[in-house]
Formats: C-alpha cells, structure tokens, sequence
C-alpha cells in the first residue's frame, strides 16, 4: 500500500488546526511529525507539547521522526504523548535493537532512518524487527531542500534486497518529494511518501487530492497496478 504523510514542519502552525483537516478533506493516511533537537541535525523544531495537542485533534496515524541525539531517552514520552510509528535513526541510536525492541513494547510500531550519506548495509540486522525504514532524501534538519538523486539508487537496493529476503517492509521516504519526482521513488520501490511544501504551499485540500489519487494506482510493491 502506498501511503501519503504530509509533513507538519511545512505548516502554517498559526493555523495549524485547519490545514491539517483540509489534508484530510483530501484524503491523506499519515501526518508526519519531525522532531529535531538541534544537535544532530542544525535546526530545532517542536516536540511533546505540540503532538500532544496534534493527537487530540486527529484520528489518523502519527509518525514521529526522531532526529535527535540518544532518541531512546524519549521513547516512553512520545509513546505516551500518542506516536502512533516512532522512528529513530542509526547514526543517533546506538542501543538500536533494544530501542526498537522497547518501542514494540509500548505497542507503537518502529522505525529505523538513515541519512543520504549513510549505507543501506547498516539495516540489514534490523531486518526482521523494523516495520519500516526511512531513506531520508535530503540532508536533514531543514524544509524546502532539492530531492538528491543519488537516493534513487538507494531506494531500489534497498527494496530488492527486502524482496530476497522475502520482506515487504515499509520504504519511507523524506525529502523534497514533488509532482515532477514522486513516482520515481513510488517505481525505485518506496510506499510511505512524507511531503511538506508540496502539500501545505497553495491548495491544502488539492494537493493531497492529488497524490491520493495518484498512489491509488500503485500497488504495494510500488509498481502501477493494471
């Protein structure tokens, strides 16, 4: 199943409320929730108070992206505050497994994220415990950044050696995902799409009519059904 997450970091949050429900008004699954701390990525941008207001205003599935320094110190908090998929990233998570294994625990699916310069052969022991994997598309830390092409590659790898596995995990992608590059990560085999700008810029409503309308003709697997 492909599935579209707009990303709230590209929201007006004066009027948060209300553009969240015009994405829903337009057929959205997820809403996608970044935190940042400010050390491992260079920005800052929100945290429990914020999604604890968000779940109260929302029934659809929250996916929390932890880019912050030793994310398992705030597991149980995001858990609570109602992250529906917390994702932490290999590079910040050395207690991976027991991370992941613990987000099991609280009854939260996990996932594992990787930076664009970080190998997809670090996920391969994570294999049969992650529920997804977040291939992120840009550097993180900021909105707006121009999707790197080089990611494709890592996509697809990425998928096939799930197939040989006999896996058909969840391929997230984060990063400068538009109209004119979408369906090149939907056929390289991703199937979670995070958008931010090309969801929240213009027409809310629209917008996310436009990609659930589109991923309608995507199976699974990322190829165009008959």
């Amino acid at each position: 199943m492909v599935i579209l997450a707009p990303s709230i970091l590209a929201s007006d949050f004066t009027v948060l409320g209300e553009q969240m429900k015009q994405a829903e008004e337009g057929g959205n699954d997820y809403f996608h929730f970044d935190v940042m701390d400010g050390m491992f990525v260079p920005n800052i941008s929100f945290g429990l108070p914020v999604l604890k207001s968000v779940r109260r205003f929302t029934s659809k599935t929250l996916d929390v992206h932890l880019m912050v320094e030793q994310p398992e110190r705030y597991v149980d908090k995001f858990v609570r505050a109602g992250a529906d998929i917390l994702t932490v990233h290999q590079e910040a998570c050395a207690p991976l497994k027991e991370t992941i294994e613990h987000i099991h625990s609280l009854g939260a699916r996990a996932g594992i994220a990787i930076k664009p310069g970080t190998d997809i052969d670090v996920l391969r022991p994570y294999y049969a415990l992650a529920d997804m994997f977040l291939v992120m598309t840009v550097e993180p830390g900021f909105g707006g950044q121009k999707y790197m092409d080089v990611c494709t590659g890592k996509i697809k790898a990425l998928r096939e050696s799930l197939d040989e596995n006999g896996l058909d995990t969840d391929i997230q992608v984060d990063g400068g995902i538009t109209r004119d590059n979408v369906e090149e990560v939907l056929s390289a085999g991703a199937n979670v799409i995070v958008m931010g700008s090309s969801i929240f810029k213009g027409d809310i409503t629209g917008n996310t009519r436009y990609f659930s309308e589109l991923f309608k003709k995507y199976n699974c697997s990322g190829r165009v059904s008959s």
